[in-house]
């Protein structure tokens, strides 16, 4: 019988694991005894907020590019984002001696944005509601003979997000269960490829912001499904189809989805804050509000919970937490 090899495996995680160390900073686990008391499971939170460029989205970007031949590296990379993967690109093309130009949506915010430019990325703007960011991104690099490293539909940008699950599980031991932040569906799929190798019974769930549930939807039906251009606080999850390869991958492993509403993702972000001592952005607090909101369900002892990333300037954040919410 024939047995068809997954686009990305556990050695691929580990091989980009072995890439990865000494340039990616291993980040903390964090616990709280109030987090569990409220969960009501014993709770580990991986902090990719404490990632080199403030997110998960370093560790596929710079597994990808270090593999680019010398030639490649040489003609530079390109990259499409709305600001994590953006900065990680960058970040990753000044570590290994390239350029690059990456396409950003008008409305990023601000820091992310900076933050790009100041690691020497070239930027170019479109309009996320009108545009296509990834033909303008595919034309962009045919002109100029740049590699696109996209920031999920690539198995070596795939295997590198799956890193920090991999360190979480070395870390904590085997997970009861596991909850990842979804936008293009990398990270879950990295994560689910790291945690459900042979023998493992991970229960891997994917949360989404409400306004943007085209992987729910799209697992339900069992095939990509589109929904409108999410409008929602959580920016690096306003993506309105799942990746392909990412949705070939997540099909399998994925168990399911849950949604939170913006209201919630803010509440989390607060808690984070105030009892955590940790900043989140919105997309990085998706699997602590639905922790918190009880929507992943009753949950078995040990959980793990993926907080993507931190990557929010001052004002934005005290306006999204304050009283006036």
């Amino acid at each position: 019988m024939t047995t068809t090899t997954p686009p990305v495996t556990l050695d691929d995680v580990r091989s980009a694991a072995a890439r990865l160390d000494g340039v990616a900073h291993r980040t903390p686990v964090l616990r709280s005894r109030t987090l569990d008391a409220l969960v009501g499971a014993e709770v580990f939170l991986k902090c990719e907020n404490f990632q080199r460029v403030g997110a998960f989205k370093f560790r596929g970007a710079y597994n990808a590019a270090s593999r680019l031949t010398a030639e490649e590296r040489a003609r530079g990379i390109a990259a499409y984002s709305s600001g994590n993967h953006a900065q990680a690109v960058a970040l990753a093309a000044r570590e290994l001696g390239t350029t690059a130009v990456i396409v950003m949506p008008e409305d990023a915010p601000p820091s992310k944005r900076a933050a790009t430019e100041g690691y020497g990325a070239e930027i170019v703007t479109y309009d996320r509601y009108t545009g296509d960011r990834v033909a303008i991104a595919e034309a962009l690099a045919a002109e100029r003979g740049l590699t696109l490293i996209p920031p999920y539909e690539h198995p070596h940008v795939i295997a590198g997000q799956g890193t920090a699950a991999l360190e979480l599980v070395e870390e904590t031991g085997e997970l009861d269960a596991l909850v990842v932040p979804v936008g293009g569906g990398g990270l879950i799929a990295g994560s689910a490829t790291a945690v459900k190798g042979p023998g493992a019974g991970t229960r891997v769930l994917g949360v989404e912001p409400e306004a943007g549930d085209d992987t729910k939807r799209s697992l339900e039906a069992g095939r990509r499904v589109s929904v409108p251009v999410p409008h929602t606080i959580a920016d690096g999850q306003a993506l309105h189809t799942p990746g392909e390869l990412t949705f070939s991958l997540n099909r399998r492993l994925v168990d399911g989805i849950v949604l939170v509403s913006d209201d919630e993702i803010r509440d989390a972000m607060r808690f984070a804050f105030e009892r955590l001592k940790i900043v989140l952005e919105p997309s990085g607090a998706t699997p602590l509000a639905a922790l918190l909101t009880g929507r992943a369900g009753p949950l078995p002892g040990r959980v793990g919970a993926i907080l993507s990333g931190g990557n929010v300037d001052a004002d934005r954040f005290a306006r999204l937490c304050g009283s006036a919410g």
